[in-house]
């Protein structure tokens, strides 16, 4: 059945059929002077207290004499229920969502709608500083799992009524609710209609995390073109940018779009710490990035193909370590880099009490002792080690620096340097040639805009970002808030 029945039996006997063999379904049949009546619930969802106060006490302390079901109905939902979150709802697919977010669901025998309220009362996790994106400065709150908080959070920070929140269920059977999130004058209407068109075409069942619909949201790439975070003040950042943001309940973290290459170098600590170190750390950043993805392919290459760039000491020190080892450069940088991944995944999964012994063992099996019976060569272990460090500083890139670190490893020993450095031209085409919601994935780097790279090769003063850009009035979303890309 759809639409509601003005039969408080057929509802009942529909509802039940629904949950069938459910534990947590919750009936509660009431006599409302000549009416009956009945009220849904899901135990652990609802808080049967605000239940109790705000629906079960009034409904019995008054007494209903109006014997049109209609009208007692009005009597109920407008003088005497005291629920703050309350609607109608005309049909039993609403029901059934309301039920399964945390509402309570009352029927009148007679009536054709019911009345759901907002009586959510299940656990949740309190607002905390987010693991994966630690600040020395700022806000110490992140994203949780409850998506009502989330949006408070932004609320709270953006104290502006052209922040807007366009509600949208996701998944065709979990039928979970997100909200896209945008700054009304700053955010392109273009852009916005496109993400709309893209999470229509999402046909998932169920959505468990917001990193789902990235498939939806992003072209086949190794580059990510979708933001993530869980910090509600840089989301806040990105949608001053012109950015929209997506919230899924149940998922801790938040999406946001046109998601640009450049903003993976990019923290909050940037924009509180003085613009010199600032810009130091920024450059730090991508010397690192360099670094992790070409600095062992280089070695193998060098040492394989091209030797003759090496000074004569470094040279020698090389042959003589690579001497003592069974295997080529090529091969024993694969195993090295094999055994750090293995190392590196038993630490993430392992039970945090045996933690330690996977680093012990990790230090023995990839280090000195390694070295001592001849199975590596020191400097192959002092590339991948220093390879691995500078793996960290960039944490938004580990997953692509890692498989293009393998790639070129492999692309060094087969063509050597000449290899690499086809290698890094075609990186550039792919990256320039990529888009990301029609804006540039590698603005402002290219197409190069002078303006635009205040926040790139610098980290200007507030003074200097907070200038607008007539270049950038051009780009889709900018013109009418600050940019910082």
């Amino acid at each position: 059945m759809d639409n509601i029945s003005a039969s408080l039996s057929e509802n009942e006997a529909y509802l039940c059929g629904q949950f069938q063999n459910a534990i947590d379904f919750m009936k509660r049949r009431l006599r409302l002077g000549p009416h009956d009546a009945a009220l849904f619930g899901l135990d652990g969802l609802i808080s049967k207290q605000h239940v109790s106060i705000g629906v079960l006490i009034p409904l019995l302390t008054e007494k209903i004499t109006e014997p049109d079901s209609e009208k007692a109905m009005e009597t109920l939902r407008d003088s005497i229920l005291g629920a703050v979150d309350q609607a109608e709802v005309h049909t039993m697919g609403e029901v059934v969502e309301r039920m399964m977010n945390g509402f309570a669901v009352f029927f009148l025998d007679g009536c054709a709608y019911a009345l759901a309220f907002g009586t959510q009362g299940f656990e949740k996790r309190g607002v905390s500083e987010p693991e994966s994106e630690v600040m020395q400065r700022g806000s110490r709150e992140g994203f949780v799992e409850t998506f009502m908080t989330n949006v408070s959070l932004l609320r709270r920070r953006l104290k502006t009524t052209s922040l807007k929140f366009e509600k949208i269920t996701l998944g065709e059977e979990s039928r979970t609710p997100a909200a896209i999130c945008y700054l009304e004058g700053t955010a392109d209407p273009g852009i916005l209609e496109e993400l709309k068109e893209r999470l229509k075409v999402c046909n998932l069942k169920d959505l468990l995390a917001s990193g789902y619909l990235t498939g939806y949201l992003d072209r086949p790439s190794i580059f990510d073109s979708v933001g993530v975070t869980e910090r509600p003040d840089t989301l806040c950042g990105k949608l001053h940018e012109g950015r929209i943001g997506i919230l899924v309940d149940g998922s801790p973290t938040a999406l946001y779009v046109p998601y640009l290459f450049v903003e993976n170098f990019q923290t909050m600590d940037d924009y509180s710490n003085r613009p010199f170190y600032a810009a130091f750390i920024r450059w730090l950043k991508y010397a690192a990035f360099f670094l992790a993805i070409f600095l062992p392919g280089l070695y193998v290459g060098i040492a394989a193909h091209n030797p003759e760039l090496l000074p004569d000491t470094l040279l020698m020190k090389v042959a003589y370590a690579e001497m003592q080892t069974p295997f080529p450069v090529v091969v024993e940088a694969i195993l090295l880099y094999f055994m750090y991944e293995l190392m590196r995944e038993a630490g993430l999964r392992v039970p945090k009490p045996l933690s330690g012994s996977v680093s012990i063992v990790g230090g023995l099996v990839i280090g000195e002792t390694a070295v001592s019976a001849g199975l590596v060569s020191a400097p192959s272990l002092v590339v991948i080690a220093l390879t691995v460090i500078t793996g960290y500083v960039v944490p938004k890139l580990y997953e692509q620096m890692a498989v293009l670190r393998l790639v070129f490893i492999m692309v060094g020993g087969i063509w050597g340097v000449w290899g690499i450095l086809a290698g890094l031209t075609f990186l550039l085409f792919s990256i320039c040639g990529k888009t990301s919601f029609r804006v540039p994935f590698f603005a402002p780097v290219a197409p190069f805009r002078f303006f635009g790279m205040r926040d790139v090769a610098i980290r200007a003063g507030w003074k200097r970002l907070a200038a607008k850009d007539d270049l950038v009035q051009s780009m889709p979303g900018a013109g009418k808030e600050e940019k910082r890309f």
